[in-house]
């Protein structure tokens, strides 16, 4: 098996995706096309209502996503995050490895992290998450002999929602950056950035060598709502950034330098999974040798293709081709 070049920690999520009726959302009382944190009992109850059906399972998260697609594109790729000693968590560990990651997951005592994704019939996706293990995650869980062999290192702010999940990702920035490893950033959703805008900040400008965001976050990290400014002003303390700006496409920033990169007029349809893509897009591209402005339109692209389908889940074979047509 190959070393890893890159080592991306995460919230390892099984996806269980179940296609199902409006009747049904109202049965069970949720509400549609919204991201729902549920308990460990409300994730059971949710799914044994649809146990007469048949759920595809799939490895999700955002982290692992973004890891599956650059395995795909090609580049060897590790993800580690906590997982339950059950089911689900095996169910995880071999469908990692269909898609090519290199598995490092560990198993602790209690359930995998979980997202019942109810499909119906118009497309549209309601998620209900449990992150059960997921939050386990620790400084002790950090493979250090792994990561030492790795070109980068890969997280989002999502792991941020435990001190301990926290204090991970500093063991692996700190030995990151003694052993020169290029660190990877992912800010990931606006609410976290507002929990945690100062250390954001902080880290960004002393730890991390490239960084992704979408307007949205970077309105929260630097107080205004032009992304020109809030652009310029993350340019002056990361070296590379990469800028989701939606259907205005996006900026690369790179030494001080803004590249705006406008998008191809495609119809979207759903935006899911995009800037999962845009960053596996962008980082296989840096690890194939390309400039940070060429990495921003690659991830851009795969960004569009991806919200081309209403629903669409990962596909490694689409991936797989477009992989050959680009790089």
């Amino acid at each position: 098996m190959n070393e890893p070049i890159i080592y991306a920690i995460g919230n390892p999520l099984i996806d269980i995706i179940i296609n199902a009726e409006d009747q049904d959302l109202d049965n069970l009382g949720i509400d549609k096309g919204v991201m729902h944190l549920v308990d460990e009992k409300r994730q059971k109850e949710i799914f044994l209502y649809f146990n007469q059906l048949k759920p595809v399972f799939h490895p999700g998260g955002s982290a692992p996503n973004t890891l599956l697609a650059c395995s795909a594109l090609g580049i060897p790729s590790l993800i580690t995050g906590k997982i339950g000693n059950d089911n689900f968590g095996d169910i995880y560990i071999k469908q990692s490895q269909k898609f090519g990651v290199i598995p490092a997951l560990v198993q602790g005592q209690g359930p995998t992290g979980s997202s019942i994704i109810i499909v119906t019939p118009d497309g549209e996706r309601t998620m209900n998450t449990h992150l059960g293990m997921c939050r386990n995650f620790s400084k002790n869980d950090v493979d250090l002999e792994k990561l030492v062999k790795s070109k980068f290192l890969y997280f989002t702010g999502y792991m941020w929602d435990t001190e301990s999940q926290k204090t991970a990702i500093k063991t692996a920035i700190n030995f990151s950056k003694l052993n020169d490893i290029k660190i990877i950033f992912d800010v990931a959703d606006p609410f976290v950035v507002k929990r945690n805008k100062e250390e954001f900040l902080e880290i960004i400008k002393n730890d991390i060598d490239i960084v992704f965001a979408n307007r949205s976050e970077l309105a929260i990290l630097f107080d205004t709502e032009d992304y020109n400014i809030s652009a310029s002003k993350l340019g002056k303390i990361v070296k590379i950034a990469g800028i989701k700006l939606g259907k205005k496409g996006s900026i690369v920033t790179y030494n001080d330098n803004q590249t705006l990169l406008p998008p191809r007029p495609i119809i979207a349809k759903d935006s899911t999974g995009a800037g999962d893509m845009y960053a596996a897009g962008f980082i296989t591209s840096l690890c194939k040798g390309m400039n940070p402005v060429e990495a921003g339109k690659i991830g851009g692209y795969l960004a569009e293709e991806i919200i081309k389908e209403a629903g669409a889940q990962f596909n490694i074979n689409k991936i797989k081709e477009l992989s050959l047509t680009l790089f």
